[in-house]
């Protein structure tokens, strides 16, 4: 991994090199536009306005940044935990499996009273199953399809039905469910945009939506399970994409109007934990692409043809088969997110690779960034 960092930065240096006399052109035109506009002035007084030093301390440690591989997001030690964790209530969407299914029983252990929502539980498959097993009251299983509004309306009320004291509210909200896919933009139907769609991006909306009035009451938290995918495009996964930056968007906008109701919003943005979460094993890789390949329009199988489509699956099934098979980053990220008494607005469980490719891609010139990782 060090070894790919190392090339990475080789890489990316030998690129600022090539763009460097361009880039230093129009930098000076710029400048010499904000001189004659007088818009320099306005800019540094603001930048002098800028305190970053605590007077007290010194330089004040950045906490609304989260990068579990370098400190645990649990163990943070300028953070305390929130008192009375076992009156608190915690609903997570998607525990039937992966992500959802381990925190529900992560958050168990410390002592919450979890309402696992699952897809599954009316007909006692998935998770809902092994989670009714641990005979524990402090255990609730729900049916609950993100996309489905009655049922999202029923869970509510039964959860506001069963709190001890539903005037104290719901104290947080994991919107966890989610699905994937994968295929570049004229492979992909337009019926697949809309059902990645629907549960990524509206189901989070959604369920929100029906549950704020109960977060409101506690002044909880809600956290939202967006992606490094949130962050920057990948080619073969504008499905995926397009629904975790609009994820990211609406818990940028959901964080500024809550915070003067007292509720604090964070995002948890995953790496590639895919390998993990059984997401794609190689059968369904398969069907899906050879779903793909029969939907496809003539023309498109014409102009791209087969041996160009199957080296795009086999690109998709390495990076299925490359990715962390330990998850407790974004347990450990949630879990911080939704005790600690001062929670971080974004957290970024993820390997160091894909770490600074995201720095990269996302405060680098698309020139630079492109040239490392896309073409």
């Amino acid at each position: 991994m060090t070894y790919k960092i190392i090339v990475q930065l080789k890489q990316m240096l030998s690129c600022i090199a090539e763009v460097r006399e361009n880039r230093l052109a129009v930098g000076r035109v710029l400048i010499e536009s904000m001189l004659a506009t007088k818009l320099s002035r306005p800019l540094l007084n603001s930048l002098k306005a800028l305190n970053f030093k605590d007077p007290g301390n010194g330089f004040r440690p950045v906490q609304r940044f989260c990068f579990p591989l370098l400190s645990p997001c649990g163990s943070r030690s300028y953070a305390s935990e929130v008192d009375q964790i076992g009156s608190r209530a915690v609903l997570i969407t998607g525990c039937d499996s992966g992500f959802g299914f381990a925190l529900a029983k992560h958050l168990h252990t410390k002592g919450f009273i979890i309402y696992a929502g699952c897809l599954q539980k009316d007909k006692g498959d998935g998770g809902s199953k092994d989670l009714d097993n641990m005979k524990s009251d402090r255990m609730r299983t729900v049916q609950l399809n993100v996309c489905d509004s009655k049922e999202v309306d029923r869970a509510v009320e039964h959860v506001n039905s069963s709190l001890e004291d539903p005037e104290k509210g719901l104290w947080g909200l994991v919107n966890n469910a989610g699905i994937s896919t994968f295929g570049e933009v004229e492979f992909t139907s337009m019926d697949t945009y809309m059902e990645v769609a629907e549960v990524n991006l509206w189901g989070t909306v959604r369920t929100t939506k029906a549950f704020l009035p109960l977060i409101r009451r506690s002044k909880g938290r809600v956290v939202n399970i967006s992606s490094m995918m949130g962050r920057m495009g990948s080619p073969a996964r504008s499905p995926y994409c397009i629904t975790k930056f609009g994820v990211e968007a609406f818990s940028d906008c959901l964080r500024y109007e809550m915070q003067p109701q007292g509720v604090t919003v964070s995002i948890v943005e995953p790496g590639n934990f895919i390998a993990a979460t059984n997401l794609y094993s190689p059968e369904r890789i398969k069907a899906i692409a050879d779903k793909m390949w029969d939907e496809l329009p003539e023309i498109v199988r014409k102009d791209y043809g087969r041996k160009y489509f199957d080296e795009q699956v086999s690109k998709m099934e390495t990076y299925c088969n490359s990715g962390s098979t330990d998850t407790s980053p974004v347990i450990e990220s949630v879990a911080h997110a939704l005790t600690s008494t001062t929670p971080y607005t974004r957290y970024h469980p993820m390997d160091y690779y894909w770490w600074l490719r995201m720095q990269i891609m996302t405060h680098m010139p698309a020139a630079i960034s492109d040239r490392l990782y896309v073409y």
